[in-house]
């Protein structure tokens, strides 16, 4: 059971990896509106009654056309669409064109996406000097993903001299925009002293700023302060509710210890099937740390359980939208 404790005992810092592939996709996240608004509403990219771009109601050959025009906007959506839709005819390096052409019309989104790329050398080779370079245009316009990602690049040291006085500046001022990466990596620092005098309950209360706003890791990194009774009381029941609603949104940690609760009956009745159910969701997303608590289930169901556990931890995992292991899009 070794691996087993490792694993419930590690809490999640929203790390570029995590937030990288947040991207940013209407003008409302940098409080800026780049597109004219008679030509959006001219193609039907303008909700009816708030006059807010509302991209659900563009349809894909208005915002083609749009980009093609040279509208930021539909730029960075084409960027988006080509990272996530690769295929023939499509590269990342598409993407990369498209996200440089909104970068260059300040569109802070676009670079804060284009950041990413150059981060982890998707589409072009990896630069973090050029990385910089953008995420700072784009916090320098108040983008709260921005400030986020230039608080990790502090925390981590990467590109830049590890400074905790200004990852904690930026993650401040992002959490005040809202961000809610920001709020879990606040919490993250209070909870290891980062930086700062550690104090859990403060790491606690950062948590729960995210979970509220239904973050995953917000969610999973409380419920691990209850399972374990640091900086709140300790309560399995809290600890189960907050895993599963993490879990329901795909964030594999999550699943893995909502697994474990059932696997041991804390918090909800014992219950192998969900278990398995559970941490195989996780496995199906690309995280292999409950394997050996799959080996030693397999052992516990019959062939039926089993079939049946697999079933639903597929379902489980088209539910979460199919989102990659700690990863999600703002839309």
């Amino acid at each position: 059971m070794r691996a087993l404790r490792i694993c419930l005992r590690t809490r999640c810092l929203a790390c570029l990896w995590a937030l990288a592939w947040l991207f940013a996709l209407t003008s409302q996240s940098s409080g800026q509106q780049l597109v004219d608004p008679g030509t959006l509403a001219g193609h039907g990219c303008l909700g009816e009654a708030s006059g807010e771009l509302a991209e659900p109601n563009c349809d894909q050959r208005s915002i083609h056309e749009l980009a093609r025009s040279g509208h930021a906007y539909a730029q960075n959506q084409m960027g988006i669409e080509s990272a996530l839709v690769l295929g023939r005819g499509r590269t990342i390096g598409d993407a990369r064109k498209w996200f440089e052409k909104a970068a260059r019309q300040g569109y802070a989104p676009a670079e804060v996406n284009l950041a990413v790329l150059y981060l982890e050398g998707w589409g072009i080779a990896q630069n973090y000097g050029a990385a910089l370079y953008w995420l700072r245009e784009a916090a320098a316009k108040g983008n709260a993903r921005a400030l986020t990602n230039l608080g990790i690049l502090y925390l981590n040291g990467w590109g830049v001299p590890r400074d905790y006085n200004e990852a904690l500046r930026n993650f401040r001022a992002a959490a005040e925009h809202g961000d809610t990466g920001a709020m879990v990596n606040l919490g993250y620092m209070s909870d290891g002293g980062l930086g700062i005098v550690q104090d859990q309950t403060a790491a606690a209360t950062w948590y729960r700023q995210a979970a509220d706003r239904r973050d995953p890791l917000g969610q999973n990194n409380l419920a691990d302060l209850y399972l374990r009774g640091e900086g709140v009381e300790q309560s399995d029941t809290l600890a189960f509710e907050w895993f599963q609603k993490a879990a329901k949104q795909g964030q594999t940690s999550a699943c893995i210890k909502l697994g474990f609760l059932y696997m041991t009956g804390r918090g909800a009745p014992r219950d192998l099937e969900s278990a398995y159910a559970w941490i195989q969701a996780a496995s199906l997303a690309g995280d292999a740390r409950g394997q050996e608590y799959l080996t030693a289930l397999e052992k516990q169901l019959t062939r039926e359980q089993l079939a049946r556990a697999t079933e639903k931890a597929q379902a489980l995992r088209d539910a979460a939208g199919g989102a990659a292991a700690e990863m999600a899009f703002v839309r």
